[in-house]
Order: C-alpha cells, then sequence, then structure tokens
C-alpha cells in the first residue's frame, strides 16, 4: 500500500478536486453605441464638394451621394452614415479638415442613435 486513500489515484491527494467539471462564467458583451454622421447645409460650399466628401470619405455611390447632397440642401441636415463613435469621431474630423483645407466652411457633426 502506498498510503493514497482508497479509491484515490497517486496524483490526486486528499482534495476533493476530482469531479472534472469546469465552469467558466461568460461576461456579458453589450453592443456599442452608434452615432449618426451629420452634415449641415451652408450658403457658400459647393455641391459638388459635398458629392465628392460623401463619396471619398463616407463610400457612397454618385447617385446615392447626390441624393444626400440634395436632401442636405433642402432640409438643412442629413445623415452620411450611421458608426461606432471612434469611427464616427474620425470621419467628423476627416470631412472637416478637407473642407478647411479646401477653404470651404461645411460643417459636419455626429449625434448619439
Amino acid at each position: 500500500m502506498t498510503g493514497n486513500t482508497p479509491g484515490k489515484g497517486p496524483d490526486q491527494g486528499d482534495d476533493d478536486f476530482s469531479t472534472g467539471l469546469a465552469t467558466k462564467t461568460r461576461p456579458t458583451v453589450k453592443k456599442p453605441s452608434l452615432y449618426r454622421v451629420l452634415l449641415l447645409n451652408d450658403d457658400y460650399t459647393p455641391m459638388e464638394f459635398v458629392v465628392h466628401v460623401l463619396e471619398k470619405y463616407f463610400n457612397k455611390g454618385q447617385d446615392e451621394a447626390l441624393q444626400i447632397m440634395l436632401h442636405v440642401h433642402q432640409n438643412g441636415v442629413g445623415v452620411c452614415g450611421t458608426f461606432t463613435y471612434e469611427v464616427a469621431e474620425t470621419k467628423v474630423t476627416q470631412v472637416i479638415d478637407s473642407a478647411r483645407s479646401n477653404q470651404h466652411p461645411l460643417q459636419c457633426t455626429m449625434e448619439k442613435e
């Protein structure tokens, strides 16, 4: 006899951890909040530039970009897309930087959905 508890193997001391079940709790993952990126109408930025911005930074086709631009022109504001916070913030910065470097007063902002 080796001195082990009867019914237990040599590497299973007296501790009763031999159930073989391991349980892990999975953390609940919350979906990130989404933000709408908005273009604001002004009387000075050329319509062609707005279409260009929509095509370049929001991957819109020419027809969709034209529709959004006209909506912004007629209603004062229009949605370019919906993104997570960081992506929306980056797109707003890109649009404003592009507008300023081209000497246009185009405004772009974001709001929580």
